[in-house]
């Protein structure tokens, strides 16, 4: 039996900040809410920080949702930050390093930070927890991730998710003490159900490289084909995952979690997710600047896309999904004659224990993308 004393009752964050009042950042204030913990929704422009104090509703990003009456939101960063010890960071994730510098002297010293957006910072090839922690020094940083829609979350369907941080030696001890498991305990409630996880780089690795794979399965939907193509490009996609995951020091279990195949599978099977829709629009034959309608929607992983290819390259894991996105999105490739040689590449073996490949096998018959010979 366990020393009752190293085991004491996990205490809830008292007091929460959420920066981005977009979908889901308005959707996890009002998770929060509705569980009963003090939060202040921090949104850019006054004038929607106004309409959701004096309305009870975000409009604009969930209409229709009506917001508990205790959630306060804000335009001001000091008064947002004011006595929060849990931060949640729901910025996109080309904006978070400035934003983590515009936060830091308002933080509390031992606040949480909680990351929730997701991607790898373009440049430096960072894990977004790794940017927060260069900005912020000193405080906890973790993420929250997992097969989530905003609007369904705000309106309470059953939603599950990841919750993760490091543990250290004395969270082993004492895990009731723990960010991960604290903020769990914090955000649980009603539909809402966390899981924790010690392994943030899986956890980040998965919720970056899924949107990609999504781009991906969007394209091959918008050209036309079914749910064979769709399937492939998810399996071999959480494979992509795995490979990145495990060289960044990640596990591949993790992988096949919440954060990695459940956000995945999500992402890739709904027009609700951007880079789904993205991606469909795309392989319809529209020109990037006329999809969704011509507004400047943000995809992430358009940006994605980017970062997890240039990290790829540099340490040596082979991503060919990815990479076919990345040159249809970022180095003008045509997308039939992209996808034709993905899918004309040499026979490899699935189990990584079997190391082979038939790359001086006799050439296959080329794949006919829409009725177009590669």
């Amino acid at each position: 039996m366990q020393d009752p004393l190293l085991q004491a009752p996990p205490v809830p964050y008292s007091r929460f900040a959420v920066i981005g009042a977009g979908a889901w950042g308005t959707a996890l204030a009002t998770v929060l809410s509705r569980n009963g913990r003090d939060v202040m929704l921090w949104a850019r422009r006054p004038d929607l920080a106004e309409t959701i104090s004096a309305t009870g509703e975000n409009a604009e990003y969930l209409p229709g949702v009506r917001l508990p009456a205790s959630l306060r939101a804000t335009s001001d960063l000091a008064t947002a930050l004011a006595g929060a010890d849990a931060v949640l960071l729901v910025t996109p994730s080309t904006s978070l390093r400035d934003m983590s510098r515009s936060i830091g002297p308002l933080l509390n010293p031992d606040a949480a930070i909680a990351l929730c957006c997701k991607g790898i910072e373009r440049g430096t090839g960072l894990l977004l927890s790794e940017v927060v922690a260069q900005e912020l020094p000193g405080h906890p940083v973790g993420a929250i991730s997992g097969p989530t829609f905003a609007r369904e979350t705000a309106l309470d369907h059953p939603t599950a998710a990841t919750v993760a941080f490091p543990f250290d030696y004395r969270h082993r001890l004492d895990p009731g003490s723990a960010p991960a498991v604290r903020l769990a305990v914090s955000i649980s409630g009603s539909g809402f159900r966390p899981y924790v996880s010690d392994d943030l780089v899986g956890v980040e690795v998965g919720g970056a490289v899924k949107n990609v794979i999504a781009i991906a399965c969007g394209m091959m939907s918008g050209a036309g084909f079914a749910e064979n193509t769709r399937a492939a490009l998810i399996t071999r996609g959480i494979d992509e995952m795995k490979a990145l995951a495990e060289a960044l020091g990640g596990r591949r279990e993790t992988v096949t979690g919440l954060a990695g195949a459940g956000d995945l599978t999500l992402t890739c099977s709904s027009t609700t997710s951007r880079n789904m829709s993205l991606g469909l629009q795309l392989g319809q034959g529209l020109a990037r600047r006329d999809c969704f309608g011509g507004k400047p929607v943000v995809v992430e992983g358009e940006a994605n896309a980017h970062s997890v290819i240039d990290l790829a390259r540099r340490i040596g894991v082979a991503m060919p999904i990815c990479q076919t996105v990345h040159a249809v999105l970022h180095e003008g490739a045509d997308l039939a004659q992209a996808f034709g040689a993905l899918w004309s590449r040499p026979i490899e073996a699935e189990p990584r224990a079997l190391d082979l490949s038939f790359a001086d096998a006799p050439a296959a018959a080329p794949f006919n993308f829409k009725g177009i010979a590669i």
